[in-house]
């Protein structure tokens, strides 16, 4: 769909972000200063930046205003903040942001913000080098922060096992005869497909169970969060905090899954 540059100097929140978008179909590049910016910017116009106020070498505003005086700002850039005022805000939107998202960000509130954007960069797509202007209804504001903060930890990656029906679990021997529970135990499962050991502490199996679970949903839906979640009944920005915690990585399963299906 889109390339979207997502430029913040917090990990957690460059990660969560991407594996959003990421989730919605569009390509995502990071970058975690001005500097690294700069650069993903000049190797290729961005469909539309993300780009947070304040960062270690040059605030976002700074930036943004070095791209206007360029000529560079001809995609949407939509700045993002936790501690800027009005004040800055309406600065930023004056140079040439499209919009200002306050964090903590909400999923909703990101993707209709990103959608704004993308439809307004289109708009302006036939004019190379014009900048772009202001989506209708979309306008800079510092609004409540929202319910679900945008904020998360690094995880490592975890290889995916593919999973297939058909497999008779009722004609297996009995797991809890040796100490093991096949899970999940009401769903088809393949012979080799992970075991929770009953001996270890309580917290230890519980996580295990978890991650079987999840890694079981996501194989069956190819890695959609969408219908992840509504087969977990769990809310999305939820669901992916769940899956960090547990070490499992969205983004490497989602391009997994869209190999398998290539």
């Amino acid at each position: 769909m889109a390339n979207i540059l997502v430029v913040d100097d917090e990990i957690g929140i460059r990660e969560l972000l991407s594996e959003i978008l990421y989730d919605e179909g569009h390509t995502v590049e990071v970058a975690e200063n001005a500097a690294q910016a700069r650069a993903a910017r000049n190797a290729g116009r961005p469909d539309l930046v993300l780009l947070d106020i304040w960062m270690p070498d040059i605030d976002g505003v700074s930036l943004l205003k070095e791209w206007s005086s360029q000529g560079l700002l001809t995609m949407p850039v939509i700045m993002m903040s936790g501690h800027a005022t009005v004040d800055t805000a309406v600065e930023a939107t004056r140079i040439g942001a499209i919009n200002f998202l306050e964090k903590p960000i909400t999923m909703q509130r990101l993707l209709k913000a990103v959608q704004a954007a993308l439809e307004a960069g289109e708009r302006q797509g036939s004019a190379p080098g014009a900048p772009v202007a202001h989506a209708p209804g979309v306008a800079a504001s510092s609004s409540s922060p929202a319910s679900s903060p945008m904020s998360g930890d690094p995880t490592a990656s975890v290889t995916r096992r593919p999973l297939t029906a058909g497999a008779d679990a009722a004609s297996a021997p009995s797991p809890i005869a040796s100490g093991q529970v096949a899970l999940p135990p009401h769903e088809p499962v393949e012979p080799d497909w992970p075991t929770v050991s009953l001996n270890q502490p309580l917290r230890e199996a519980r996580d295990a169970f978890e991650r079987i679970y999840f890694e079981f949903h996501l194989t069956n839906e190819q890695g959609s969060m969408t219908r992840v979640a509504d087969k977990t009944g769990l809310e999305r920005t939820h669901l992916y905090r769940k899956l960090k915690q547990l070490g499992i990585d969205v983004q490497r399963r989602a391009r997994q899954a869209g190999r398998s299906q290539a």
